[in-house]
């Protein structure tokens, strides 16, 4: 995920800079002196969050478009798009470009250089409280999914998600080189963003619309698992070429061994850890006697992704997995869903807030080479995750358009990409915009399309059952 990575980054600019200016308030003072201003930043930022996120879902809800991309557009709209409630630091935004920095600082009289130091710590801490929001949402939808109709479409989803990475890869990364004269290390590492899907947003919005426990649900978010296990073996690849030139086989090979020993021991785990898990439950007399054990045993298997190198939320995931295999699964969703409802807003708010749609702005001349590259980009990233619905094979009357466009929407992890790629140098401002274009339009367009694909395949099924009805 991003947050981490662009957290450390962001403290390491910050603690640099201000020892350039030498300002030593920086380093201490939102560690003691000014914490209970950036407790008040942080309780007023979340206040922005719920609202968007709130008023946001609804109204997506009334023109019967899933609530996700509500939040999604809550988020642009309380961000560094328009009202600039919510900016983060990593996206080049400064406390002066904040709205609530900038009334906090009116209302405890604070320095400039005390409201740097507040805005960087509490742009940390909604951060990591979004971070913690996308493995809620992820070990929500492993309890949500099916193991066993997982495992029956385990081959397919790899299938898929093969494709959806080796197609826009390498269409992305010839067409820049050939059509744009993009150097081969920048093109590489544009081709490799196209690579990413966003399971976060996917199985969210296949929640929403009932459709996650189908078979085009179980591929879409089987492939999309395994998209994201070879999307970190393709950064890791291509970190390496920016970095050095060259690429670290052995950092290759330790990626491609331990997510296949994580992915395969926890599915083998649920086997032994169920009953366990169950006596444990059962045992416990205070409140939070199932929730509290599941959660250790989920943030547990994300800190066990996260350490060696994966991600938290493929941890998460494998984590409900397990625990929907278990006969407390019911009634562990229910107790799920509460704080799924509290923390899952703040991620996609974010997702949103980080957007800066002023890259779209075709007046300013450093944005219109982007431009032309970004519809460039769009359109292969659109087609090369539609195509993997046809590479399903063996499943009769499958919707393969929806397998598709469930695979489009890039969202965080295609911002980790650019990240990487901006942090390391290898790509310019145009290819930055360009990609930023690309995330936006796929994270927007995905969850609408993603509503016609199911609606269209339920217009054909009555078509064809109202004829027989009518013989009956």
């Amino acid at each position: 995920m991003i947050f981490p990575e662009l957290i450390v980054n962001s403290v390491t600019w910050v603690s640099s800079w201000s020892s350039d200016l030498q300002f030593p308030v920086l380093a201490t003072a939102s560690e003691s002196e000014y914490a209970p201003v950036v407790l008040t930043g942080v309780l007023l930022s979340l206040v922005v969050i719920y609202l968007a996120s709130k008023l946001g879902g609804e109204l997506s809800r009334m023109m019967d478009f899933p609530p996700v991309l509500g939040e999604l557009v809550g988020g642009v709209v309380v961000g560094a798009s328009a009202l600039h409630l919510l900016v983060f630091p990593e996206s080049g935004a400064i406390a002066t470009d904040s709205v609530i920095m900038n009334i906090l600082q009116f209302i405890g009289n604070l320095s400039p250089e005390a409201v740097t130091s507040v805005f960087q710590s509490q742009s940390e801490a909604i951060s990591i409280l979004a971070e913690l929001g996308v493995i809620v949402l992820l070990f929500e939808i492993g309890l949500e999914s099916d193991l066993r109709e997982l495992k029956k479409v385990g081959y397919q989803a790899a299938i898929v998600a093969c494709v959806g990475v080796a197609v826009p890869f390498a269409v992305g990364t010839v067409g820049l080189m050939f059509f744009f004269h993009t150097p081969a290390i920048p093109a590489i590492f544009a081709g490799a963003a196209l690579t990413a899907t966003s399971i976060g947003i996917t199985s969210k919005v296949l929640s929403e619309l009932g459709h996650l426990k189908s078979r085009e649900g179980q591929i879409i978010v089987g492939a999309a698992v395994i998209d994201d296990v070879l999307g970190i073996i393709v950064l890791a690849v291509v970190a390496s070429l920016a970095k050095t030139g060259e690429v670290d086989i052995l950092n290759v090979i330790y990626l491609i061994v331990s997510a296949t020993v994580f992915l395969i021991g926890s599915i083998l785990l649920g086997k032994f850890f169920n009953k366990t898990f169950v006596t444990i439950a059962d045992k416990l007399q205070t409140r939070g006697k199932l929730i509290i054990p599941a959660f250790i045993f989920a943030f547990f298997m994300a800190f066990i992704g996260n350490a060696i190198h994966l991600e938290a939320i493929l941890g998460a995931f494998a984590a409900g997995l397990v625990l929907d295999e278990t006969d407390k699964r019911k009634e562990l969703d229910q107790q799920v869903i509460p704080i799924a409802d509290i923390l899952v807003p703040i991620f996609f708010v974010t997702v949103g807030a980080r957007v800066d749609l002023g890259v779209l702005n075709p007046i300013v001349p450093e944005n219109q080479q982007g431009l032309i590259i970004a519809i460039f980009l769009v359109v292969v990233a659109i087609i090369g995750k539609v195509v993997t619905g046809w590479s399903v094979f063996g499943q009769p009357g499958i919707n393969r358009l929806a397998i598709g466009v469930g695979m489009i929407p890039r969202g965080e992890v295609g911002l980790v990409f650019l990240g990487i790629g901006a942090a390391s140098g290898a790509i310019d401002k145009p290819l930055q915009a360009a990609i930023i274009i690309m995330v936006i339009l796929t994270t927007f367009l995905a969850p609408p399309f993603l509503r016609l694909a199911f609606n269209k395949q339920s217009g054909e099924t009555e078509e064809l059952v109202e004829p027989a009805d009518l013989i009956g």
